[in-house]
């Protein structure tokens, strides 16, 4: 039997890096690959959040998206057997509102990285005897939704909360069906007009959640105008780019398909 030596001496010198790069990038390929915290931290004032706290923060008057919550929710378009995610639930202000839109025969996937708020959530949809959502708990880097699950995905004044966005994007864009859409509610940030709170929480602004959504398969769709401190943007899933070689014409009918 030949020595690992003699086997080695066998192959050209380039097979064996290439074998050894492949068996190295196997074993550490995805440590590697991982994306790396936008924000660390963002996120731990939700491990054991005071749900009665953040109810009385985000249902109150004083919070601009919750004075225009039902206009915001009819953006989405929302029709009788669609189903839905809201993307951060958080105290389920949305869900409620989302759940007569869909009716009965869809769904309204609420989605959070808080035990307790989705605890909150399903004791005041039982005591409101709503009956189609369905409690998802995601974690930093998934939402947890099946694939190809949903119509349309809605993330509010949660986006800047995405501590790895382009996992989580990506998890969105595998959720939402080919016609499906994903909405966006956040704050303006810009220097010198936002508000301190604003400034110093919420990582970047509006043209940088637009590239990084766009990034990660994504096509802007439009940008509502709507509320002072709040903006709306709402994407489409790009089709896959087809890099197969072809004729003019073949890309120019594939190109026709996809619109």
């Amino acid at each position: 039997m030949w020595s690992l030596k003699k086997q080695l001496a066998a192959f050209p010198y380039s097979l064996v890096m290439v074998a050894i790069t492949a068996a190295v990038l196997g074993a550490h390929g995805s440590a590697i690959a991982q994306e790396q915290s936008v924000k660390p931290g963002i996120n731990k004032p939700f491990a054991d959040p005071n749900v009665g706290l953040f109810v009385g923060i985000f249902e109150g008057e004083s919070r601009e998206v919750f004075r225009y919550r039902e206009a915001v929710v009819a953006l989405l378009g929302l029709e009788q057997g669609m189903d839905v995610a809201d993307i951060g639930a958080g105290t389920g202000l949305f869900t409620r509102i989302m759940a007569p839109w869909v009716g009965d025969s869809g769904r309204v996937y609420a989605v959070d990285i808080a035990a307790k708020f989705l605890d909150h959530i399903e004791t005041e949809n039982r005591e409101a005897g709503i009956e189609n959502v369905d409690l998802v708990r995601c974690d930093q880097h998934t939402t947890n939704l099946a694939p190809n699950s949903v119509d349309r995905v809605f993330v509010c004044d949660t986006y800047h909360h995405f501590e790895f966005p382009h996992d989580t994007l990506t998890s969105i864009r595998r959720a939402l069906r080919p016609d499906g859409r994903l909405m966006i509610v956040d704050f303006e940030r810009v220097e010198g007009l936002s508000k301190a709170f604003v400034l110093g929480h919420v990582r970047c602004g509006k043209g940088t959640v637009t590239d990084e959504v766009r990034d990660a398969g994504f096509s802007l769709v439009a940008e509502i105008p709507m509320m002072e401190e709040q903006y709306v943007l709402v994407f489409k899933k790009r089709p896959p780019t087809n890099k197969s070689s072809g004729s003019k014409g073949d890309r120019k009918n594939k190109s026709a398909r996809a619109k």
